[in-house]
């Protein structure tokens, strides 16, 4: 499998990797965590609107934000195993086979668009005209990217130990590590390798009746456990492709690190700071 962003990949490798979650649904739905709440009061303005598409739904963890604060939620997903969770776990959501480049609604019948953690594996162009095509005149596209923050504290240690060595937990000494990702081990524990930077764009030339986009970044703590942390590194495509023996040595390397250098072992808990980027546009 090939280790490089997202945007460098063949068009055969990252269609594979954005329908391998639908593999991992029920863990997907486990341990992926929801953007942070603020985000999504910053793209609707605080506002409680008609109608709303979370777009590329996943299992719903925008989804039941949206529903707090919008009337008729559309949760669009393509991964027929991922609708199945999802309607199973959010059933007051109206869940739709669609994608980015072909929502299945009529035109001007929403008041927002959110794509949370999916924009980067929608094709920018025709996603744009047809989130323009639903959304009414006013309404809002919003994209979001929900991640571990690599500079809050426990990261930063994490990488910190990771990028100069792996531990031995036999034998308490260090030792370099042959078997991680090629462009090493810190960059995919607990965040993926090739983060994706979905920086929503409106290109000029196109013509498309939106705003430039605002921008804003919200943090929160999560306590999780290493049971959580490994669960959640296994929803990640860059893993669930990954040929099982390899991604069961790099969960115990990385199971060893949290017990013997952090100290996360059974219940105990480590605050992770999750960083929500935010950016909303206008449609005209």
């Amino acid at each position: 499998m090939t280790n490089v962003p997202l945007s460098d990949l063949p068009a055969n490798e990252k269609a594979e990797r954005a329908s391998s979650f639908g593999g991992v649904a029920e863990q997907y739905e486990s341990f992926r965590p929801a953007p942070a709440e603020s985000s999504v009061d910053w793209l609707l303005d605080g506002r409680r609107v008609a109608a709303a598409v979370d777009l590329g739904a996943g299992t719903g963890a925008c989804t039941r934000l949206l529903l707090a604060r919008v009337e008729t939620v559309a949760a669009v997903e393509p991964d027929e195993r991922m609708r199945v969770v999802l309607r199973s776990e959010v059933p007051t959501a109206k869940v739709l086979d669609g994608r980015g480049e072909l929502i299945p609604l009529t035109d001007a019948s929403v008041d927002a668009v959110v794509a949370s953690s999916s924009w980067h594996w929608m094709e920018p162009e025709p996603t744009l005209r047809e989130v323009a095509r639903v959304l009414r005149p006013g309404g809002t596209l919003g994209v979001l990217w929900s991640a571990p923050d690599p500079e809050g504290p426990f990261m930063a240690q994490a990488r910190a130990l990771l990028e100069s060595q792996s531990f031995d937990a036999e034998n308490n000494t260090a030792e370099k590590d042959s078997s991680a990702p090629p462009d090493n081990l810190a960059n995919v524990v607990l965040a993926d390798a090739d983060r994706p930077s979905p920086t929503l764009e409106i290109p000029d030339d196109l013509d498309l009746p939106f705003e430039q986009p605002d921008f804003a970044e919200f943090r929160e703590d999560l306590a999780l456990t290493a049971d959580q942390m490994i669960g959640l590194m296994g929803t990640l495509s860059i893993f669930i492709l990954m040929p099982e023996e390899r991604r069961l040595r790099i969960f115990d390397q990385t199971r060893r690190l949290l017990r013997d250098a952090l100290g996360i072992d059974g219940e105990t808990t480590a605050d992770l700071t999750f960083k929500t980027d935010a950016w909303r546009a206008r449609r005209r």
